[in-house]
């Protein structure tokens, strides 16, 4: 089995789970950001955005927002959390099973998840909405076809 995640979800590899449903697995990161760093994913295989169904991605949020909630409760004591989801290689993506990151965050923690990892000037915004809009207008009218 070559992927991770669909190993774990088969018990054929080892994981510290957090939660569990029919549909989604929840596990500690084995190289975390910070203690409490949780991989949120659906028990049944998809790459990355553009192939798993909305309501997949609803699903791992509701339970990442559930994590998150969970870790500022907890003896983690979490001010806050990151939350990410790594879409394709150049995002960092690395293990090719979509998965939802949920990061727990204290005060000071000097943790710099996003630092540098984005564009912070668009050089011509006007032009990127433009892109986009059409985009997910042929994506919009192929979904109708």
């Amino acid at each position: 089995m070559s992927c991770v995640f669909c190993a774990i979800v088969a018990g054929k590899a080892p994981a510290i789970r957090i939660y569990e449903d029919d549909d989604y697995l929840a596990v500690l990161d084995i190289r975390p950001f910070a203690r409490g760093h949780t991989l949120v994913f659906p028990k049944s295989h998809t790459v990355d955005l553009t192939d798993t169904p909305a309501d997949t991605v609803a699903g791992m949020a509701a339970i990442g927002q559930r994590i998150a909630r969970a870790a500022r409760a907890s003896g983690l004591h979490a001010d806050g959390n990151n939350i990410a989801i790594n879409d394709g290689k150049p995002a960092f993506q690395s293990v090719f099973h979509i998965h939802l990151h949920v990061v727990p965050r204290r005060e000071g923690d000097k943790l710099s998840f996003a630092k540098g990892l984005f564009l912070r000037r668009d050089p011509d915004r006007e032009e990127s909405g433009r892109l986009l809009r059409e985009a997910l207008a042929r994506i919009d009218s192929a979904e109708k076809d």
